[in-house]
Protein backbone atom coordinates (compact mmCIF):
# COMPACT_ATOMS: atom_id res chain seq x y z
CA UNK A 1 0.00 0.00 0.00
CA UNK A 2 1.00 3.33 -1.08
CA UNK A 3 2.06 5.88 2.20
CA UNK A 4 0.28 8.93 2.07
CA UNK A 5 0.20 11.79 4.77
CA UNK A 6 -2.37 13.31 5.98
CA UNK A 7 -2.13 17.51 4.87
CA UNK A 8 -2.97 19.54 7.65
CA UNK A 9 -6.16 21.81 7.34
CA UNK A 10 -5.36 25.84 6.60
CA UNK A 11 -6.87 26.63 9.92
CA UNK A 12 -4.76 24.18 12.32
CA UNK A 13 -1.75 25.57 9.91
CA UNK A 14 -2.36 29.15 10.57
CA UNK A 15 -2.59 28.06 14.61
CA UNK A 16 0.31 26.33 14.45
CA UNK A 17 2.81 28.91 12.71
CA UNK A 18 1.15 31.54 15.04
CA UNK A 19 1.79 29.95 18.30
CA UNK A 20 5.28 29.35 17.08
CA UNK A 21 5.98 33.02 15.69
CA UNK A 22 4.35 33.98 19.01
CA UNK A 23 6.63 31.88 21.31
CA UNK A 24 9.45 33.02 19.14
CA UNK A 25 8.40 36.61 19.96
CA UNK A 26 8.41 36.03 23.60
CA UNK A 27 11.45 34.15 23.82
CA UNK A 28 13.73 37.26 21.95
CA UNK A 29 11.59 40.16 24.39
CA UNK A 30 12.68 37.55 27.63
CA UNK A 31 16.47 37.54 25.85
CA UNK A 32 16.42 41.01 25.15
CA UNK A 33 15.38 41.94 28.65
CA UNK A 34 17.38 39.46 30.14
CA UNK A 35 20.52 41.17 28.30
CA UNK A 36 19.05 44.61 29.43
CA UNK A 37 19.00 43.25 33.15
CA UNK A 38 22.57 42.12 32.74
CA UNK A 39 24.05 45.12 31.41
CA UNK A 40 22.38 46.84 34.41
CA UNK A 41 23.67 44.62 36.87
CA UNK A 42 27.12 44.85 35.15
CA UNK A 43 27.52 48.67 35.03
CA UNK A 44 26.30 48.98 38.24
CA UNK A 45 29.14 46.50 39.63
CA UNK A 46 31.45 48.10 37.65
CA UNK A 47 30.46 51.76 39.54
CA UNK A 48 30.43 49.99 42.67
CA UNK A 49 34.07 48.79 42.24
CA UNK A 50 35.07 51.96 41.08
CA UNK A 51 33.25 53.28 44.46
CA UNK A 52 35.49 50.97 46.03
CA UNK A 53 38.66 51.99 44.25
CA UNK A 54 37.76 55.35 45.45
CA UNK A 55 36.39 54.72 49.07
CA UNK A 56 39.03 54.33 51.48
CA UNK A 57 39.07 51.52 53.42
CA UNK A 58 37.77 50.87 57.19
CA UNK A 59 39.46 51.03 60.05
CA UNK A 60 37.82 50.65 63.60
CA UNK A 61 38.89 55.01 64.66
CA UNK A 62 38.34 57.30 62.34
CA UNK A 63 38.65 61.37 61.39
CA UNK A 64 36.62 63.84 59.58
CA UNK A 65 37.84 66.73 57.90
CA UNK A 66 36.27 70.23 55.62
CA UNK A 67 39.55 71.64 55.78
CA UNK A 68 40.37 71.99 52.45
CA UNK A 69 44.13 73.59 53.22
CA UNK A 70 44.74 70.63 55.74
CA UNK A 71 48.56 69.68 54.86
CA UNK A 72 47.99 66.43 56.03
CA UNK A 73 44.52 65.85 53.73
CA UNK A 74 44.02 62.36 52.33
CA UNK A 75 41.11 61.49 49.59
CA UNK A 76 38.02 61.84 51.45
CA UNK A 77 34.47 61.42 50.56
CA UNK A 78 32.96 65.26 49.43
CA UNK A 79 31.11 65.20 52.94
CA UNK A 80 32.80 63.35 55.03
CA UNK A 81 31.08 64.11 58.20
CA UNK A 82 27.87 62.27 56.58
CA UNK A 83 30.67 59.48 55.41
CA UNK A 84 29.39 56.16 57.36
CA UNK A 85 33.37 55.66 57.95
CA UNK A 86 34.20 58.68 58.59
CA UNK A 87 37.73 58.13 56.86
CA UNK A 88 40.80 56.92 58.10
CA UNK A 89 42.89 58.18 61.03
CA UNK A 90 45.12 55.27 62.02
CA UNK A 91 45.93 54.98 58.29
CA UNK A 92 47.37 58.31 58.17
CA UNK A 93 49.68 58.20 61.65
CA UNK A 94 50.75 54.48 61.73
CA UNK A 95 54.29 54.82 61.87
CA UNK A 96 54.80 57.92 60.90
CA UNK A 97 56.70 60.66 60.94
CA UNK A 98 60.01 58.61 62.98
CA UNK A 99 62.38 61.05 61.23
CA UNK A 100 60.71 64.25 63.45
CA UNK A 101 61.54 62.93 66.55
CA UNK A 102 64.02 61.05 68.69
CA UNK A 103 64.85 58.36 71.48
CA UNK A 104 64.72 59.30 74.83
CA UNK A 105 66.16 56.56 77.51
CA UNK A 106 64.46 57.03 80.63
CA UNK A 107 64.40 53.91 83.55
CA UNK A 108 64.27 50.85 81.61
CA UNK A 109 62.60 52.11 78.49
CA UNK A 110 63.39 54.19 75.49
CA UNK A 111 60.37 56.80 74.80
CA UNK A 112 59.98 58.00 71.10
CA UNK A 113 59.97 61.88 71.64
CA UNK A 114 59.04 64.60 69.34
CA UNK A 115 60.51 67.85 70.10
CA UNK A 116 59.43 71.47 67.95
CA UNK A 117 60.78 75.29 69.65
CA UNK A 118 63.92 75.44 72.21
CA UNK A 119 63.56 74.62 76.12
CA UNK A 120 64.66 78.24 76.48
CA UNK A 121 61.38 79.29 75.31
CA UNK A 122 59.91 82.56 77.19
CA UNK A 123 56.38 81.35 76.38
CA UNK A 124 57.11 77.87 78.34
CA UNK A 125 57.09 74.19 77.59
CA UNK A 126 53.80 72.83 76.07
CA UNK A 127 53.02 68.70 76.83
CA UNK A 128 51.20 66.76 73.94
CA UNK A 129 49.47 63.34 75.29
CA UNK A 130 47.97 61.23 72.40
CA UNK A 131 45.35 58.78 72.73
CA UNK A 132 44.45 54.88 72.07
CA UNK A 133 45.76 53.20 69.33
CA UNK A 134 47.15 56.45 68.24
CA UNK A 135 50.83 58.02 68.45
CA UNK A 136 52.06 61.59 69.12
CA UNK A 137 52.79 61.72 64.86
CA UNK A 138 48.97 63.27 65.23
CA UNK A 139 50.18 66.60 66.83
CA UNK A 140 53.25 67.36 64.21
CA UNK A 141 51.23 70.37 62.72
CA UNK A 142 49.72 72.13 65.62
CA UNK A 143 53.55 71.57 67.41
CA UNK A 144 55.28 73.17 64.51
CA UNK A 145 52.78 76.29 64.31
CA UNK A 146 52.83 76.48 68.49
CA UNK A 147 56.86 76.55 67.96
CA UNK A 148 56.34 79.03 65.40
CA UNK A 149 54.75 81.70 68.27
CA UNK A 150 57.49 81.26 70.85
CA UNK A 151 56.71 77.53 72.74
CA UNK A 152 58.59 74.34 73.76
CA UNK A 153 56.44 71.21 72.41
CA UNK A 154 57.50 68.10 73.41
CA UNK A 155 54.61 65.15 72.65
CA UNK A 156 55.98 61.64 73.53
CA UNK A 157 54.41 58.04 72.24
CA UNK A 158 53.17 56.09 75.22
CA UNK A 159 55.09 53.13 76.10
CA UNK A 160 53.40 50.08 74.05
CA UNK A 161 52.38 52.89 71.29
CA UNK A 162 53.78 54.49 68.63
CA UNK A 163 58.08 54.16 68.37
CA UNK A 164 58.20 54.09 71.80
CA UNK A 165 59.44 50.57 73.58
CA UNK A 166 56.39 47.77 73.32
CA UNK A 167 57.51 45.30 76.45
CA UNK A 168 55.80 42.01 77.08
CA UNK A 169 53.10 42.61 79.85
CA UNK A 170 54.31 40.79 82.69
CA UNK A 171 58.08 41.53 81.77
CA UNK A 172 58.84 44.88 84.04
CA UNK A 173 55.85 46.74 82.84
CA UNK A 174 51.97 45.35 82.77
CA UNK A 175 49.97 48.58 81.39
CA UNK A 176 48.10 49.86 84.31
CA UNK A 177 47.11 53.45 84.81
CA UNK A 178 49.81 53.89 87.92
CA UNK A 179 52.46 52.51 85.54
CA UNK A 180 52.00 54.85 83.42
CA UNK A 181 52.14 57.79 85.33
CA UNK A 182 55.11 56.60 87.03
CA UNK A 183 57.11 56.33 83.74
CA UNK A 184 55.90 59.79 82.59
CA UNK A 185 57.02 61.47 85.71
CA UNK A 186 60.40 59.78 85.40
CA UNK A 187 60.08 60.46 81.25
CA UNK A 188 59.53 64.15 82.06
CA UNK A 189 62.35 64.67 84.58
CA UNK A 190 65.07 63.10 82.03
CA UNK A 191 63.21 65.68 79.68
CA UNK A 192 63.97 68.47 82.47
CA UNK A 193 59.97 69.89 81.54
CA UNK A 194 60.38 72.79 84.51
CA UNK A 195 56.94 73.02 86.56
CA UNK A 196 54.58 74.21 85.73
CA UNK A 197 53.47 73.29 82.09
CA UNK A 198 51.02 73.48 80.10
CA UNK A 199 49.29 70.00 79.04
CA UNK A 200 47.48 68.94 76.38
CA UNK A 201 45.60 65.58 75.87
CA UNK A 202 43.17 63.64 73.84
CA UNK A 203 41.46 60.12 73.49
CA UNK A 204 40.58 57.20 75.06
CA UNK A 205 42.49 54.77 77.52
CA UNK A 206 46.29 56.53 78.16
CA UNK A 207 44.68 59.91 76.87
CA UNK A 208 42.00 59.66 79.97
CA UNK A 209 45.77 58.22 82.12
CA UNK A 210 47.10 62.03 80.99
CA UNK A 211 44.07 63.46 82.40
CA UNK A 212 43.94 61.66 85.38
CA UNK A 213 47.95 62.33 86.06
CA UNK A 214 47.02 65.44 85.96
CA UNK A 215 44.66 65.45 88.77
CA UNK A 216 47.48 63.51 90.73
CA UNK A 217 49.72 66.77 90.07
CA UNK A 218 47.56 69.71 89.75
CA UNK A 219 50.75 71.86 90.64
CA UNK A 220 52.74 70.91 87.46
CA UNK A 221 49.81 72.41 85.43
CA UNK A 222 49.63 75.55 84.61
CA UNK A 223 46.78 75.28 82.11
CA UNK A 224 45.15 72.41 80.45
CA UNK A 225 43.90 71.55 76.79
CA UNK A 226 41.27 68.96 76.52
CA UNK A 227 40.67 68.03 73.16
CA UNK A 228 37.86 64.94 72.33
CA UNK A 229 38.41 62.62 75.13
CA UNK A 230 35.69 60.56 77.48
CA UNK A 231 34.71 63.24 80.28
CA UNK A 232 31.86 61.59 81.93
CA UNK A 233 30.50 58.61 83.17
CA UNK A 234 27.82 59.09 80.42
CA UNK A 235 30.76 58.76 77.96
CA UNK A 236 30.24 55.65 75.70
CA UNK A 237 33.62 53.16 74.98
CA UNK A 238 33.92 51.84 71.50
CA UNK A 239 33.16 48.72 71.04
CA UNK A 240 37.03 47.59 70.04
CA UNK A 241 37.45 48.47 73.54
CA UNK A 242 34.84 46.28 74.68
CA UNK A 243 35.33 43.76 71.89
CA UNK A 244 39.54 43.67 73.62
CA UNK A 245 38.21 43.02 77.02
CA UNK A 246 36.39 39.63 76.26
CA UNK A 247 38.69 36.81 76.84
CA UNK A 248 39.91 34.79 73.51
CA UNK A 249 38.04 37.90 71.63
CA UNK A 250 40.66 39.95 72.44
CA UNK A 251 43.94 37.45 71.27
CA UNK A 252 41.68 36.89 67.80
CA UNK A 253 41.38 40.58 67.30
CA UNK A 254 44.95 41.10 68.06
CA UNK A 255 46.17 38.55 65.85
CA UNK A 256 43.79 38.96 62.54
CA UNK A 257 45.56 40.98 60.25
CA UNK A 258 42.39 42.36 58.82
CA UNK A 259 40.55 43.61 61.55
CA UNK A 260 43.34 44.86 63.59
CA UNK A 261 46.38 45.80 61.55
CA UNK A 262 49.80 46.15 63.11
CA UNK A 263 48.45 49.07 65.38
CA UNK A 264 46.24 46.48 68.26
CA UNK A 265 48.86 45.09 69.77
CA UNK A 266 49.89 43.05 72.91
CA UNK A 267 50.01 46.71 74.77
CA UNK A 268 46.53 47.96 73.57
CA UNK A 269 45.29 44.70 74.62
CA UNK A 270 46.81 44.61 77.71
CA UNK A 271 45.83 48.31 79.06
CA UNK A 272 42.02 47.97 77.46
CA UNK A 273 41.64 44.81 79.69
CA UNK A 274 43.07 46.51 83.16
CA UNK A 275 41.33 49.47 82.13
CA UNK A 276 38.23 50.75 84.11
CA UNK A 277 36.92 53.06 81.63
CA UNK A 278 33.52 53.91 83.32
CA UNK A 279 35.28 54.37 86.62
CA UNK A 280 37.93 56.73 85.49
CA UNK A 281 35.87 58.63 83.35
CA UNK A 282 33.73 59.47 86.46
CA UNK A 283 36.99 60.31 88.39
CA UNK A 284 38.10 62.86 85.54
CA UNK A 285 34.69 64.66 85.64
CA UNK A 286 34.52 64.35 89.44
CA UNK A 287 38.45 65.72 89.52
CA UNK A 288 37.55 68.57 87.35
CA UNK A 289 34.88 70.11 88.87
CA UNK A 290 34.21 72.94 90.85
CA UNK A 291 35.88 72.88 94.11
CA UNK A 292 38.28 70.43 93.34
CA UNK A 293 40.10 71.44 90.29
CA UNK A 294 41.20 75.48 90.29
CA UNK A 295 43.00 76.05 86.97
CA UNK A 296 41.85 76.82 83.65
CA UNK A 297 40.85 74.40 80.83
CA UNK A 298 40.23 74.92 77.20
CA UNK A 299 37.24 72.06 76.17
CA UNK A 300 38.55 72.08 72.47
CA UNK A 301 35.82 69.60 70.87
CA UNK A 302 35.43 68.35 67.00
CA UNK A 303 31.37 68.45 66.59
CA UNK A 304 31.80 65.45 64.11
CA UNK A 305 33.15 63.19 66.64
CA UNK A 306 31.64 59.62 65.74
CA UNK A 307 32.84 58.05 69.26
CA UNK A 308 31.96 60.99 71.78
CA UNK A 309 28.65 63.08 71.34
CA UNK A 310 28.64 66.72 72.33
CA UNK A 311 27.00 66.28 75.46
CA UNK A 312 29.95 64.49 76.53
CA UNK A 313 31.50 67.87 76.40
CA UNK A 314 28.64 69.85 77.17
CA UNK A 315 27.61 67.80 80.41
CA UNK A 316 31.61 68.34 81.45
CA UNK A 317 31.87 71.97 80.99
CA UNK A 318 29.08 72.24 83.30
CA UNK A 319 31.05 70.57 86.03
CA UNK A 320 33.14 73.88 86.29
CA UNK A 321 31.65 76.32 84.05
CA UNK A 322 34.03 79.13 85.29
CA UNK A 323 36.84 77.65 84.53
CA UNK A 324 35.83 75.27 81.14
CA UNK A 325 35.99 77.05 78.19
CA UNK A 326 34.21 74.99 75.68
CA UNK A 327 35.14 75.97 71.97
CA UNK A 328 33.44 73.84 69.60
CA UNK A 329 35.39 73.21 65.97
CA UNK A 330 32.68 72.61 63.01
CA UNK A 331 34.31 69.98 59.95
CA UNK A 332 36.51 68.06 62.87
CA UNK A 333 35.97 64.76 64.61
CA UNK A 334 37.78 62.76 67.09
CA UNK A 335 40.94 63.97 66.34
CA UNK A 336 40.58 67.84 65.86
CA UNK A 337 44.61 68.12 66.10
CA UNK A 338 44.38 65.81 62.54
CA UNK A 339 41.25 67.29 61.21
CA UNK A 340 41.60 70.70 61.38
CA UNK A 341 45.15 72.09 62.81
CA UNK A 342 44.85 75.44 62.19
CA UNK A 343 41.79 75.84 64.30
CA UNK A 344 43.04 73.69 67.41
CA UNK A 345 46.40 76.09 67.21
CA UNK A 346 43.99 79.11 66.61
CA UNK A 347 42.23 78.25 70.47
CA UNK A 348 45.61 77.34 71.74
CA UNK A 349 46.95 80.33 71.13
CA UNK A 350 44.35 82.42 72.18
CA UNK A 351 44.02 80.59 75.34
CA UNK A 352 47.91 80.07 76.15
CA UNK A 353 49.13 83.55 75.04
Amino acid sequence: MAAFSLPLSPPLCSSLHYTSTTKLNASKQLTAKRRRTTAIVVKASEKKEEADRDTPEFNPFGFVTDNPSSRSAIQLPESPAEDGNVGQMLYRIEDKGKEYGSYIKSGKFRWFVRETGSPKSQRGTIVFLHGAPTQSYSYRVVMSEMSNVGFHCLAPDWIGFGFSDKPQPGYGFNYTEKEFHEELDRLLDVLGVKSPFFLVVQGFLVGSFGLTWALKNPSRISKLAILNSPLTASSPVPGLFQQLRIPLFGEFTCQNAVMAERFIEAALLEAARKANFKETATQIASGFSSGSWDKPILLAWGVSDKYLPQSVAEEFQKGNPSLIKLKLIEGAGHMPQEDWPEKVVEALRMFLL
